[in-house]
């Protein structure tokens, strides 16, 4: 059995790879290939939550595995983190268990990844500006998947802290400094550049909309990545309307936890006809993505275990070519 740390995992798959591994999942789950039950969650009273996400995919390469995220609000007190998740991979043939990764990290990646796919193949190929608004534990490899698919000049950071936001586009010169020539601007308001910029990356916990979508401008791609909960939203129900194409990562997982779709469906103010499909049905081309530049696109993603099963299983198999990682006997 391997373990794998988040600097293993980061030595042997990169954002471009996991991109690619995120497109593989969601086409497989499109095509019914993935069988992924809702995720069990047990409450343990006066400390926390334990949440169990197992799943499995078939075809020539069979993949098997479960993740395991804890909710723990009173763990900082104690120097461990509120949100630990582990990842468990098991040799599908056999069924036997074969690495322990840090789950932690693999959500933060694949999550950033699903987000870079769909960028990848809804925005606009020549987009050059972007807007990231949230600066949390998923903002930084949701700004990575942006540079990553796209040749973007500048990116506008936004959180409701403004310390926050400047710390963030410090941290973010510092880590991409090699890799990509974009520049970063912390901004005061979204909505000061909300009609500027090609792409729209809302990744929060917000209960009401993230920005005004009546500033959105033709051609603007948008994705909605922090709400994951009925009473969550990010994105305004105006941009939904103007969406010349919206997109979920799955159906059945947007439709039971996205608060941003779930509450204007309940008011009646969009209807499910608006809705075009999942990421996979574009993966393999059963639907179509961006007709023009002048399209505005959207993108909901809820999370689903089948990303972190292919994304885990990809990096297990390039972290034993590669002999890394520590062995447990």
């Amino acid at each position: 059995m391997r373990y794998l740390s988040a600097e293993d995992i980061k030595r042997v798959l990169t954002m471009r790879d996991a991109i690619e591994e995120d497109k593989k999942a969601l086409k497989l789950y499109s095509e019914g290939k993935a069988d992924i039950p809702l995720r069990t969650n047990l409450s343990v009273e006066g400390y926390g939550q334990g949440l169990y996400m197992p799943g499995s995919t078939s075809g020539n390469e069979p993949t098997l595995g479960l993740k395991i995220v804890a909710v723990y609000p009173d763990n900082p007190k104690l120097g461990l983190p509120s949100v630990p998740a582990t990842m468990i991979t098991q040799d599908a043939k056999t069924g036997i268990v074969n690495a322990i990764l840090d789950g932690t990290y693999l959500t933060q990646l694949r999550t950033g990844a699903v987000q870079g796919a769909a960028t990848d193949l809804l925005a606009k190929e020549d987009a050059k500006t972007a807007l990231l608004i949230g600066t949390g534990g998923q903002a930084l490899t949701q700004l990575e998947a942006m540079l990553t698919v796209r040749d973007l000049n500048l990116v506008y950071i936004f959180d409701r802290n403004r310390e926050k936001a400047d710390d963030f586009c410090k941290k973010a010169q510092k880590e991409f400094v090699d890799k990509f020539d974009s520049k970063f601007v912390a901004v005061d308001d979204p909505n000061e550049v909300v009609a500027k910029v090609d792409i729209i990356t809302s990744v929060t916990t917000a209960k009401s909309a993230t920005f005004d979508g009546e500033l959105v401008q033709p051609g603007t791609h948008i994705n909605g990545v922090g709400a994951y909960t009925p009473d969550m939203c990010e994105i305004p129900v105006s941009a939904l309307k103007k969406a010349d194409k919206i997109i979920f990562d799955t159906l059945d997982g947007v439709l039971a936890e996205a608060g941003d779709i779930i509450q204007p469906l309940e008011k009646a103010l969009i209807k499910k006809t608006d809705f075009d499909g999942e990421l996979g049905q574009l993966v393999n081309k059963s639907i179509k993505g961006r007709k023009s530049d002048s399209d505005i696109t959207i993108f909901k993603t809820v999370g689903t275990a089948v990303l972190d099963i292919i994304v885990a299983d990809k990096i297990v198999k390039q972290a034993s070519l590669q002999n890394i990682g520590t062995i447990l006997n």
